[in-house]
């Protein structure tokens, strides 16, 4: 298969990737999600080897980095007979299949991702219908040489309607020795019937001590920063490493704080504080903090609703209903160049009355 002339290491951009830290297919260490290695491996053993995995999770808690450990491990190790003291699914760096699975140049691998971008275009808003179609009747003619034939697609949001039923026909009669290793941020929203011809695997949040441990094996300059700025930012984090990676700043770490002291006395107000926070994402020079306040919001909705799910969603549809709403206003006032200090107003008094009226109900 013709390869993506991008470099890992900054030569290209690979929407795949977040920022400069390694990309997932670079990284070798696995930290948390022991039990869904554990699940695979026993999969592998008994020769029960489900041939679609939907793989699914929190952005930025490692899951294309297990999907590359997956694959890595099955491409070296087709045959369970003949390693039979496996432990996990580690591969050694130097293992020609994880150089060539680095390199993007394994003839049994294929990745569904969204085209990187050049010196003269950024990479593309979806995996088009046109990548599929080549990378599988690539991958479908490939021979295994006994062994597997693997696509990893990173992410199944990306896919458009065209593209996902494109992979589901290939999922739905795949070709012998092959494994679908699907990534999505949000599975429940993948199509319908490619989500039914797969086994889930879900990974949870990484707790703070975790998030830790990744960041600081990143390497230069996240090995370097100060720990007790990547403890603060680990355990607001939400699980998530790329999270601790975005508040890597102290005035972004103090208005998260800021923000969640404020959320966590809803339905109470204390307008003089709201009217300071909405000053503070006024103006071309608050377009970070408003960014910022919006990504606390949204973690503070999804734990709120996760937390208060038995009481049912009557009393949780309200704040669903604003957060909605809100979301679509903050679009709003960003296409329209709209002052975000009614804004900022208006979702506090909405997020306090739905609150009121979910203790009511």
């Amino acid at each position: 298969m013709a390869r993506e002339p991008v470099s890992a290491h900054g030569d290209g951009v690979e929407p795949d990737r977040y920022g400069l830290t390694p990309h997932p297919r670079e990284r070798f260490d696995l930290v948390g999600h022991g039990e869904a290695e554990r699940a695979f491996l026993d999969a592998w053993r008994t020769g029960r080897l489900h041939h679609a995995w939907l793989i699914g999770g929190p952005r930025g808690i490692g899951k294309a980095t297990f999907a590359y450990r997956v694959a890595r491990f099955l491409l070296a190790n087709p045959d369970p007979a003949a390693a039979p003291a496996v432990r996990d699914l580690a591969v050694a760096p130097d293992h020609p299949v994880a150089r060539k699975v680095a390199a993007l140049s394994h003839p049994d691998l294929v990745v569904l991702r969204r085209t990187p971008g050049t010196d003269k275009k950024g990479p593309s808003s979806v995996i088009a219908i046109d990548s599929v179609r080549r990378a599988l009747a690539v991958f479908g003619s490939t021979a295994g040489a006994g062994g597997y034939r693997i696509c990893i697609v990173d992410s199944a949001d990306d896919l458009n309607v065209a593209s996902a039923n494109a992979l589901l026909k290939v999922v739905e009669e795949p070709p012998p020795r092959s494994i679908f290793l699907i990534v999505s941020h949000s599975p429940g929203r993948v199509m319908a019937t490619i989500r039914s011809r797969c086994r889930k695997l879900t990974l949870g949040e990484l707790a703070p001590d975790e998030i830790e441990t990744v960041v600081e094996g990143l390497g230069a300059p996240w090995d370097a920063i100060e720990p007790g700025l990547r403890a603060r930012a680990a355990a607001l984090a939400q699980g998530s490493v790329q999270g601790a990676l975005e508040l890597l700043d102290e005035e972004r770490i103090a208005l998260v704080e800021r923000v969640r002291a404020m959320l966590a006395r809803l339905p109470a107000l204390d307008m003089r504080e709201v009217l300071g926070l909405a000053e503070l994402c006024a103006g071309r020079d608050g377009e970070e903090a408003f960014a910022a306040l919006m990504a606390t919001i949204d973690m503070f909705v999804t734990q709120t609703i996760h937390a208060r799910a038995a009481e049912g969603a009557a009393r949780l549809a309200p704040l669903v209903e604003v957060w909605e709403k809100s979301r679509g206003a903050a679009r709003e006032a960003q296409v329209l160049n709209l002052d975000r200090r009614p804004l900022v107003l208006s979702i506090f008094n909405d997020l306090a009355g739905a609150l009121r009226h979910g203790e009511a109900a």
